[in-house]
């Protein structure tokens, strides 16, 4: 276990050493942003409200990330309280403000891909594989600014994908039965 948190850090002091310029901070910032308090995702899944071929796509979506979010933010962070990396690693910067949540799973990642699965699954897969791209490019973002660990983020993903497949099956159980297509 020793060997996997020094790992995590590792790759973090890498991003920092290798990977980090004034440019690229810039646009990490505003990807990052994009995952902040889940607004893209939710405004995404809203407006697909307002029309009736992408509705129950909305529907799902919101009741993905509405899972995903209970599981993310008020139980695992809370049970497992991992503090932040820039917490623990004294050599890491962070380019943000500093969250005051704890760090496992990454919240931006876990909402982002609980959205994007979703989207994968129930639109053309064109607009699937781009949400799932942004929802990669936000995972990424949280390690380039130092607020999570590489694993925050892998476990971020996993939540998602569990609360996503979740909401869907229960979608295609009510689909089948009640709303008939």
């Amino acid at each position: 276990m020793d060997f996997l948190l020094q790992l995590d850090g590792n790759i973090l002091l890498w991003i920092q050493e290798y990977l980090r310029n004034d440019f690229f901070t810039i646009i990490w910032k505003f990807i990052t942003f994009l995952g902040d308090e889940g607004w893209f995702w939710l405004a995404s899944a809203i407006l697909m409200l307002f029309f009736k071929k992408t509705r129950k796509i909305g529907i799902v979506a919101l009741l993905s990330i509405g899972l995903c979010f209970l599981i993310t933010n008020l139980c695992l962070k809370n049970v497992i309280a991992r503090p932040r990396p820039f917490n623990m690693i004294p050599e890491l910067n962070i380019l943000i403000d500093a969250p005051h949540s704890f760090s496992f799973p990454s919240g931006h990642t876990a909402n982002s891909f609980a959205m994007a699965f979703i989207y994968y699954k129930m639109l053309p897969k064109k607009w699937g594989i781009c949400a799932i791209v942004i929802a990669s490019l936000i995972g990424f973002s949280r390690l380039y600014l130092g607020v999570h660990y590489p694993s925050d983020v892998l476990g971020g993903v996993l939540v998602a994908w569990i609360s996503s497949m979740v909401v869907y099956k229960i979608y295609q159980i009510v689909n089948r039965k009640y709303l008939k297509g």
